[in-house]
Order: C-alpha cells, then sequence, then structure tokens
C-alpha cells in the first residue's frame, strides 16, 4: 500500500497495488463539496486519469456518518449570483472527472449520500454500500434541481418513473429500500463499506487493464443507442483490444494454466 498523496485539503489518494482510493476527507463539513474540494475532486480524477498503474478507482469517506452530504450550502448562501455562475464549471468538472474516469469505479458508502453525494456515487460504476446509508436527491425541496448528473444518471439505474417519484419526492431512502430499487449495488454489514469495496476492486484489477478500460468505454457509449449502433460500439472497443499484449499474454497464461502478466498495453 502506497502512501496518501494529497489534492488540496480535502482529497487523498492512497494506493493498493493497481487499485487508487480516492478519499473524501472533510469531516467538520461531513464532506459538503465546497468550491475548493469540488477543484480537489477534479484535479485528483484529472491524475488519476492519465495514470497508466491505475486499474480501478474506489471512491471512499473519512467521516463516520457520512459519505457526502451535497453542495455546501453555507457557502452558497453567500455567493453573488455572478459567484454562483463563475463556481459553476468548478462543480461540473468534479462530477464528470468522476464519471469519465477510464477505468471502473466503486463507491464505498456510508451513513449519508445526499444530492451531490449521492452523484458522485451515481458518476461511478459500481455503488457497495453498508447498512447505515441513507441516500436520496433532495434538490427540489431547496429549490434547485440535481446539478451533478443526477437527473441523468438516475433514470438509467432505475427507470424514469422511479427516478421521477425520487427527484419530485425529494425522498431519502434508507438502505435496505436502496438495495431493492437498484440504488446501490451490493449491501454489506454495518462499517464494511470500504473494505469490501476494495476487495471487489482488487478482483476487478486482477483482470486485464486493456480489457478493464475496453469493456468500460463499451458499456458507456453504448448504452442508450439502439442495438445495432451499440454493437458498432462494442466492435469498435474489441478491435482496440484484438492485437493488444494484453491479449497475448492472456490466452498464454490460460493454455500455460497459469496467471497472466499483464503489460498494459
Amino acid at each position: 500500500m502506497g502512501g496518501e498523496q494529497r489534492y488540496g485539503d480535502f482529497v487523498g489518494v492512497r494506493r493498493h497495488a493497481h487499485v487508487a482510493e480516492l478519499t473524501l476527507d472533510r469531516p467538520k463539513a461531513m464532506n459538503a463539496v465546497s468550491t475548493d474540494m469540488a477543484r480537489s475532486i477534479g484535479a485528483a480524477c484529472a491524475a488519476l486519469a492519465q495514470d497508466g498503474d491505475t486499474r480501478v478507482v474506489v471512491v471512499t469517506s473519512t467521516h463516520e456518518r457520512a459519505f457526502c452530504v451535497g453542495a455546501d450550502l453555507k457557502e452558497r448562501n453567500s455567493f453573488s449570483d455572478a459567484e454562483l455562475v463563475r463556481q459553476r464549471p468548478t462543480a461540473r468538472a468534479a462530477y464528470t472527472g468522476v464519471l469519465e474516469l477510464p477505468v471502473p469505479t466503486i463507491a464505498a458508502v456510508h451513513g449519508f449520500a445526499l444530492g451531490g453525494g449521492f452523484e458522485l456515487a451515481l458518476a461511478c460504476d459500481l455503488i457497495v454500500a453498508d447498512a447505515t446509508a441513507v441516500v436520496g436527491l433532495p434538490e427540489v425541496s431547496v429549490g434547485v434541481i440535481p446539478g451533478g448528473g443526477g437527473t441523468q444518471l438516475l433514470p438509467r439505474r432505475v427507470g424514469a418513473a422511479r427516478a421521477a417519484e425520487l427527484i419530485f419526492t425529494a425522498r431519502r431512502v434508507e438502505a435496505g429500500e436502496a438495495r431493492e430499487l437498484g440504488l446501490v449495488d451490493q449491501l454489506v454489514g454495518e462499517g464494511e463499506d470500504r473494505t469490501e469495496a476494495l476487495a471487489l476492486a482488487a478482483r476487478i484489477a486482477a483482470n486485464s487493464p486493456v480489457g478493464l478500460r475496453a469493456a468500460k468505454r463499451a458499456l458507456r457509449l453504448g448504452h442508450g443507442l439502439d442495438l445495432r449502433a451499440g454493437l458498432e460500439v462494442e466492435d469498435a472497443a474489441w478491435r482496440s483490444v484484438a492485437f493488444s499484449g494484453d491479449r497475448a499474454e492472456g490466452v498464454a497464461a490460460f493454455n500455460e494454466k497459469r496467471k497472466p502478466q499483464w503489460p498494459g498495453e
């Protein structure tokens, strides 16, 4: 396990072999996303996107009772209209930074994941939640809408009508129901979300890094296309790996009954 690299005061990245753990670390504010924190999330994601050694990213929290409670409304309350407009690209860059990571991503959620906090989790490919998790998009209750991807990511997870009900009512959903509705993917015991997410990430990271990136690209680009167009996306992704060193090593390792040593190219 490598040492932690800091991005500003509120975000850290720690290495576990080929898994990078991106930690939300603003405990005094339950990880509310301020402008500085948003900037740090964006910077950390930009660095991870360029890091060829990272095969999986896990997003975790240092706060005992929250993954992230969303936008920093105290800071927002002090903004003029012009300041709010200027801050918007920084906020968006944090959410799209997670969303556009080229490797598989897992959110480890416990306690509150609300508003922008749940949107950070929704930007990940998979969500592991513990029994204390409470998720939701309550933005309409304070006069705005989900602006970190929630109106687009939630219906892709649970369907248009279910997403509409959750967004229009602004209700909070506890762990058991969240699992039933597909708002989270894996429900684990209290306090086990980080451990289980890192274990899942390690299993994923044992696979070909070239294959993982291409599979994620095909999954993301193909979503929402008609079947014929989606299969063209898949074929393009297949062609990008078919003649790679990873494919040659994977086939050789299978035939030689040994673990592959991925060249990652």
